[in-house]
């Protein structure tokens, strides 16, 4: 499809870190961002399952809700949900050549996109659009709206190069997301995150709010959709923003409808997880525990920018072999590469020319497939476990 090929075209601008690409489209576009009354939600890990959970909830209660995520697992139209629906290509392909018709020839793939998801859903006369950024907060694309609520979910080492070194500089960044004036609801953190978050509401004006403080897990509605004790975390954080935003209490029967697949999807002898960074690894790791799973086989893929010596020594105690593949990422490391640094580790390790002879390799034994959020939609696919039609294979940006 043209629009497809015209956004695909973008990506070999990589990102920018800053807003005056977005806000020079924008503005051309008439400001539609100023129309959408938005949910913001940074964090490094958690945010898009927050975002899922809201979306659900608040349609529980009858309001018309949108939301954008990134990245997708298989279809590019997964990032844009419209009362729990995915926006069809003829919508996309309207807005889209809306963007291409305004848009500096250098504006980024997520540039692009993120305006889109404005002009999309100022169009749509929505109650709420739960927006999560991309990379960071400060200068990410999205941070271009007035929301009526500002989530930061768990903080934790990733993407150094672009965001700092340090919980507290990488805090700084995801603050950055907060409105002089409007609340913000700080997820599970430590306490280092917790006053850095706490500082720049203060210095903005800005209710503070610790979701701890306010939900616990045993207000978790019974019969909650997603699985792992790292959503259960999340629902935490889902449920005090519900109280922040004064929703009804009608808002806790769409937690049983919430649909987030790739972390921690079961399917078969299958867990399917996005993981792909030590603190994701931490939390699966968690889930896996607490389900008493041991002697598992590994299927993982990794980019070459993730710290993946650390994410598989967080896993190794539950893997008893492990399997190589190269993801449909350009970022990939090669699955002969990623074999050798698994043996380096200790693992007994080979590696598959594909991910579906990965599979038959596993021989039906148990086996847990991570490491990548792009390689955990080819699993959803390859499985028959991808929740919606799946029509074509959209590759994904490749600085996400």
């Amino acid at each position: 499809m043209k629009y497809l090929e015209e956004l695909a075209s973008r990506r070999r601008f990589g990102m920018r870190a800053s807003l005056e690409g977005i806000e020079k489209v924008l503005a051309a576009l008439g400001n539609p961002e100023k129309n959408v009354k938005a949910i913001h939600i940074a964090g490094t890990n958690g945010k898009g399952a927050v975002a899922a959970m809201l979306d659900s909830a608040l349609r529980a209660c009858g309001f018309k809700v949108a939301r954008y995520t990134s990245p997708h697992l298989v279809r590019l139209n997964e990032r844009f949900f419209i009362q729990g629906e995915m926006a069809s290509d003829a919508i996309l392909e309207e807005a889209a050549s809306r963007v291409a018709a305004v848009a500096p020839e250098d504006l980024t793939f997520f540039e692009a996109l993120t305006a889109v998801a404005y002009l999309v859903f100022a169009a749509s006369d929505l109650d709420y659009a739960v927006i999560e950024t991309g990379l960071g907060g400060r200068l990410d694309a999205t941070n271009v709206c007035r929301p009526s609520l500002s989530i930061i979910t768990k903080i934790g080492l990733d993407h150094c190069d672009w965001l700092g070194d340090t919980e507290e500089k990488i805090a700084v960044e995801k603050g950055g997301i907060i409105k002089k004036g409007i609340p913000v609801l700080l997820g599970r953190n430590s306490p280092a995150v917790r006053e850095t978050i706490r500082a720049i509401a203060s210095e903005r004006s800005s209710r503070f709010v610790y979701a701890p403080d306010v939900a616990c897990a045993e207000e978790i509605p019974a019969g909650f959709s997603l699985k792992g004790a790292f959503n259960r975390e999340n629902a935490v954080t889902a449920l005090a923003a519900l109280k922040v935003l004064h929703a009804p209490e009608r808002a806790l029967g769409g937690f049983s409808n919430v649909v987030w697949p790739g972390r921690y999807h079961r399917t078969g002898n299958f867990i399917i997880d996005g993981a792909h960074n030590p603190p994701a690894a931490s939390a699966l790791a968690s889930a896996l525990a607490e389900d008493g799973e041991r002697d598992l086989v590994l299927i993982a893929g990794f980019c070459a920018d993730k710290d993946v010596d650390e994410t598989l020594l967080i896993l190794k105690p539950f893997c008893k072999r492990a399997i190589a593949v190269k993801t449909n990422n350009p970022r990939s490391l090669e699955a002969e590469t990623l074999s050798a640094r698994m043996r380096r580790l200790g693992f007994v390790a080979e590696s598959a020319p594909s991910l579906a002879k990965a599979i038959e390799m596993a021989g039906g034994a148990s086996t847990l497939v991570c490491g990548s959020l792009f390689l955990a939609g080819e699993a959803l696919v390859a499985l028959g476990a991808y929740p919606w039609p799946n029509i074509r294979f959209d590759p994904s940006e490749t600085l996400k």
